[in-house]
């Protein structure tokens, strides 16, 4: 039996011809779009903190790691009570709890700051990660639902589009107004220690992310206050009678397609958390830039996902989504051992366009492996985003053999990650219902 998840060659015509966005859903179809934009925020100021908090606390790149460790395990511990808090009153109170949590982690880097404990910060994290897995387990399966199963993946890329220049918000953000652009030498270190100004000058590194994170929990209240006057469509409803899905029964989640895309998933969260983590570093090491230079090259990676992202979901109406996710992750195989391999600018041009190549990794897989599960769909959404915690599991594995061996040797994590994504889709993402040619 063949089975395929084609939504541009599946179907009836008069499927195929179903918008993007049905009419009369356009207002919460931007408000949640918006979410994509919004997470997007604090997801990459990781990648700040970490070579901030490096200077600020005078730590390892292992130490730096747990703040991704602290950040990915909000996600898992709160995707599935997301999904039973949801399952039991709806999308809406989920991205409303979501979004008061984002707010609350974020006020809270206020006081960390001004008691200058690392601790205190790892706990704002973990807070505003809580949240964000409510809005993630929300987002994904709503703009799935919100239209014709037949574009559901085009659907969900589209939305995800609009990530990236939350990224690069981000980046832009952080390298400006977090980085000072003061690296001290180690002689000029010991005589700030000497003089008895260097915790001075420690703290006042800790004190610059204070307001980058009171504007982001601002918006996140302001962007509840909207929602909360927006009329969402009954998708709770059609979602229970969703032609060709498996029904009530648990077995739904035990489909071959579902359970390895949740695999897959933990390795793709893993990879690109990873790679973005390390890059500021690995651009300093290798291509002997300043901070703020490798911050901007940050932004430069993320404005190539951006790309990607608006280019695939064109590139769906024409390729099957599992084919052109095993052509997406092969090149990144290759781009990740040209970086491990030459570790100077060629190497640093390569890490920087894999970020082309992952834009389109999240969505697939996550359209793939909810295809077909019904009335189990916020249940499987909880499952694939508890699968966001490969990105605190693989991000101190990079650490430590970037502090054992080299900032380069660590990047053979997401390079294995990769390869296992184009094994799953060439091989493992086979949907829940039968194509139909």
């Amino acid at each position: 039996m063949n089975i395929s998840v084609s939504t541009t060659h599946s179907g009836s015509a008069s499927e195929s011809r179903q918008p993007i966005v049905p009419a009369g859903r356009m207002l919460p179809f931007v408000l949640i779009t918006a979410l994509f934009f919004l997470w997007a925020i604090p997801n990459n100021l990781n990648d700040i903190l970490i070579r901030q908090f490096m200077k600020s606390f005078a730590i390892s790149r292992f130490a730096a790691s747990f703040i991704q460790t602290a950040f990915y395990l909000g996600y898992f511990g709160l995707a599935i009570p997301a999904g039973v808090l949801m399952r039991r009153y709806g999308y809406k109170l989920g991205i409303l709890t979501g979004l008061c949590l984002l707010a609350a982690g974020s006020f809270l880097f206020w006081p960390a700051a001004n008691a200058g404990s690392y601790s205190f910060f790892l706990l704002a994290l973990f807070v505003i990660a809580s949240g964000l897995s409510f809005l993630e387990t929300a987002a994904n399966p709503l703009i799935v639902r919100m239209g014709s199963q037949q574009n559901a993946e085009q659907r969900l890329n589209l939305s995800q589009a609009f990530n990236p220049l939350g990224s690069i918000t981000a980046t832009l953000v952080g390298t400006v107004f977090i980085f000072s652009g003061v690296e001290l030498t180690a002689n000029q270190i010991a005589a700030r220690k000497a003089a008895g100004t260097y915790a001075m000058y420690l703290h006042s590194e800790i004190l610059r992310v204070i307001t980058p994170y009171l504007v982001l929990g601002s918006a996140a209240l302001l962007l509840a206050l909207l929602i909360v006057r927006t009329e969402f469509p009954a998708v709770d409803v059609e979602e229970e009678h969703q032609e060709g899905s498996t029904g009530d029964g648990m077995g739904a989640l035990l489909q071959r397609h579902f359970l390895l895309g949740v695999f897959a998933q933990f390795l793709y969260v893993g990879a690109q958390v990873g790679t973005w983590s390390y890059f500021i570093q690995y651009v300093q090491s290798y291509a002997g830039v300043p901070e703020r230079v490798a911050g901007f090259m940050l932004t430069g990676t993320l404005a190539a996902f951006a790309i990607g992202r608006f280019l695939s979901a064109w590139l769906l109406k024409f390729i099957r989504p599992d084919r052109l996710l095993c052509l997406f992750a092969a090149c990144n195989v290759l781009l990740l051992l040209a970086a491990i391999t030459q570790p100077n600018w060629t190497g640093a041009i390569c890490l920087l366009s894999s970020s082309f190549f992952m834009s389109m990794m999240f969505p697939t897989i996550f359209a793939l492996g909810i295809h077909g599960l019904g009335s189990r769909t916020k249940t499987g959404g909880s499952l694939m985003v508890m699968a966001i915690i490969g990105g605190a599991a693989l991000t101190p594995l990079m650490g430590k053999l970037a502090d054992a061996k080299s900032v380069s040797a660590g990047y053979s994590v997401p390079c294995l990650c990769f390869l296992g994504i184009a094994l799953y889709a060439w091989f493992g993402a086979t949907p829940a219902r039968k194509h139909i040619a």
